[in-house]
């Protein structure tokens, strides 16, 4: 980790230091612990959300931080055949390589800082495996999944897929050099990334050296969330400490403050972040497994919709969809 570098930082472009008289840092509201659960055919996972008000999150639904895990030959997995409808799902793979492939004729494989960006809306049916390869040789295998809710107006719209591969995100510095900022998604500061999305969020990647603080300017109309996936530091101008597989959640403002340790406490000697945040759509929600909709009236239809085959159909070289969909998230 991280699986996208660069060999003189100091030659990207720099954040603007938010100005101190006008800029309003963001409070810390909480900070949790995510706990660790078993995701498809048993690759492991820390489910970020847990334990969060969706409130909180909206417009985000469910985040996994898959791995990081350093499979035997013959050990790495993924999920079976299963639906979706209402949501988009990001798959952002930092180590390791994953395959897609979807229903409607999306897919591919992503591997070292590419991102898979699927609008299941109104149905789809899809598969997340490690290529036969890797199961052969095993290897290290670490990245992220996202769900980004849709408004009730989009939730029926026609599947979509992005392959946004890691040469295409828009890299940054902070002033001081001391961190890089990879922009998958939206803008940060007038930069912005190749994610096209439905529902107005950012999503960024960002690498702390020992010791380096980061002021971000944060759209003040976006909520704010903040993903220790490695390392140690503070967050929030209180400096609240956290640590690897924690989540912070920021409060109103427009700036957010990061803080890496002097020292590692782990195997990492930076700070690895995951920093999100989008526009709340301020909907009800009602998720079920691989659902999200608005009413429980809709994930009764979803539901059926799939049983009588109206979410896509699998390719016959692959294998036939399980009976019954696959559990995934309840986020109920």
């Amino acid at each position: 980790m991280p699986a996208v570098t660069v060999e003189d930082i100091m030659l990207l472009p720099r954040i603007a230091e938010p100005d101190p008289a006008v800029a309003q840092d963001r409070p810390v509201l909480s900070v949790t612990t995510a706990p660790s659960a078993f995701e498809g055919e048993g690759f492991p996972v820390r489910r970020a959300f847990a334990g969060v008000d969706l409130r909180a999150l909206d417009p985000f639904i469910h985040m996994d931080q898959m791995g990081e895990v350093d499979y035997a030959p013959g050990e790495p997995k993924g999920t079976s055949w299963h639906p979706h409808r209402g949501f988009e799902t990001v798959t952002y793979i930092i180590d390791g390589t994953f395959r897609h492939q979807d229903s409607n004729g999306g897919g591919g494989l992503i591997t070292n800082g590419d991102t898979q960006w699927m609008t299941a809306g109104g149905g789809i049916l899809h598969i997340e495996e490690p290529p036969e390869e890797l199961v052969v040789s095993g290897g290290l295998f670490h990245g992220f999944q996202l769900w980004v809710n849709l408004p009730g107006a989009m939730k029926m719209t026609a599947p979509r897929y992005q392959d946004i591969r890691a040469g295409q995100v828009a890299l940054l510095s902070s002033p001081d050099g001391g961190t890089l900022i990879r922009v998958i998604a939206g803008d940060v500061a007038g930069h912005h990334g190749p994610g096209v999305t439905h529902t107005p969020i950012s999503l960024l990647h960002a690498t702390l050296q020992p010791g380096a603080q980061l002021r971000l300017p944060w759209r003040a109309d976006f909520n704010a969330l903040g993903y220790v996936m490695a390392g140690s530091g503070t967050a929030g101008a209180d400096q609240r400490p956290v640590r690897t597989g924690q989540l912070v959640v920021f409060g109103p403002g427009d700036v957010l403050t990061f803080s890496a340790s002097q020292r590692s406490d782990g195997p990492s000697e930076s700070m690895e972040l995951l920093v999100l945040g989008g526009q709340p759509i301020r909907e009800p929600v009602a998720a079920y497994g691989p659902f999200v909709m608005n009413t429980r009236a809709e994930l009764v239809q979803a539901f059926e919709d799939y049983q009588a085959g109206r979410l896509g159909t699998v390719p016959a070289r692959r294998t036939e969809v399980p009976a019954e969909p696959h559990p995934g998230h309840d986020v109920l």
